[in-house]
């Protein structure tokens, strides 16, 4: 099969900067997002995939994209979530056993384009040094002008609701019914990894729409509760974060990921600030504060809670510290069943150095209900 490598296409930047690339044919119409970089070096198609990626466009920092194809069982939900790919070197022929597919047929399934051939270690250190913002994928490269005035009308991510975009709109269940463990599983954007790791602990697990209430989740009579990871601002989620005070305050078994560690702060008056850049990758040093054993973890967040607010609550103990940045990595609440992280303890993709986080969530659920 030849390939037309020749259509020029530009990615235009909210400050005005312009990067220039190639794409295999015109797009349908311009794709628009903020903009992220992921450093990892393998993982793509469970970073395309993720939830919480929602409404951004991905640049990947490893130089080649595609070279291993992809495979079904490797989504970590039901279609491609980013807006928009952004790479140096797209591979075109996956060179893996047991891959289902190119990622470009992959890609073509779910209408995302792709721009390649980008000057990357120039966009992500402008990233780097200027921030996440909104930025404009187009083929249309004669008319700049346009794109700028299309690209100032696009919402930032501050103050953005994004789960109702990718929520379950309807409960489901998972696992083994006759489990001594039932988890209500709020989903704001949850990986089909989270689910998996609680499954393969033996689980039985109901996954609820992002705005479904306490009432909701406890009529079904749950042993713990798990506040799902997902894309976008956590301070508009004002149902999710009722569910976790009542969660809280009822002393119901929590745990939160990511977008859910947000939530169980706001939950406890502390506030969440937009990063500078975000942390998105798989190679990122956690240090966990009761053991001071450090971990290797898979990172997605645009958003951080505040920590001279976390250290001043004296209600909430900080649990693990990211040792790039020094930011809150995991917070317990005291003397409450619950704790949560700002990291993805599932992996996938990712090293599997925070994986028992799952395992302290179910001897916290039975724990409790041995006391019960």
């Amino acid at each position: 099969m030849k390939y037309n490598l020749k259509t020029p296409a530009v990615i235009l930047l909210a400050d005005g900067t312009l990067f220039h690339g190639k794409t295999t044919k015109p797009f349908d119409s311009n794709r628009l997002g903020e903009i992220c970089f992921n450093t990892g070096m393998t993982g793509y198609q469970e970073i395309f995939t993720d939830p919480s990626y929602f409404g951004q466009i991905m640049v990947t920092t490893n130089a080649h994209i595609g070279n291993y194809g992809v495979n079904s069982d490797e989504s970590e939900s039901d279609s491609v979530k980013i807006s928009g790919l952004i790479c140096k070197n797209f591979s075109f022929t996956p060179s893996r056993v047991n891959s289902d597919m190119s990622l470009e047929k992959f890609l073509e399934d779910a209408h995302l384009p792709v721009i390649f051939d980008v000057d990357t270690r120039a966009l992500v250190s402008h990233i780097r040094q200027h921030g996440a913002m909104n930025a404009v994928m187009s083929t249309d490269t004669n008319n700049i002008d346009d794109l700028k005035e299309e690209l100032s009308n696009h919402p930032s991510m501050k103050g953005l609701e994004l789960a109702s975009k990718v929520s379950t709109k309807e409960p489901y269940t998972l696992g083994d019914k006759l489990s001594d463990h039932k988890v209500a599983v709020l989903d704001l954007g949850t990986k089909k990894n989270i689910l998996r790791r609680l499954t393969d602990r033996g689980a039985f697990i109901k996954v609820f729409p992002y705005n479904s209430s306490f009432e909701d989740l406890m009529e079904w009579n749950p042993t713990g509760i798990l506040i799902s990871n997902g894309p976008g601002d956590p301070e508009p989620l004002t149902s999710a974060i009722e569910v976790a005070k009542k969660c809280i305050q009822n002393e119901v078994p929590t745990f939160g990921i990511c977008l859910g560690h947000q939530i169980i702060a706001l939950a406890m008056d502390i506030p969440t600030l937009k990063m500078h850049n975000g942390h998105r990758g798989i190679n990122h040093p956690i240090q966990n504060l009761k053991t001071g054993k450090s971990e290797i973890t898979s990172q997605n967040h645009g958003f951080t809670i505040d920590k001279d607010s976390t250290v001043n609550n004296s209600q909430v103990e900080i649990s693990h510290i990211h040792l790039n940045d020094d930011s809150v990595a995991g917070i317990n609440i005291k003397n409450k069943p619950c704790f949560s992280v700002q990291y993805h303890p599932e992996a996938g993709p990712g090293p599997n150095d925070a994986t028992y986080l799952f395992d302290d969530f179910f001897d916290m659920m039975s724990k409790l209900k041995v006391e019960a």
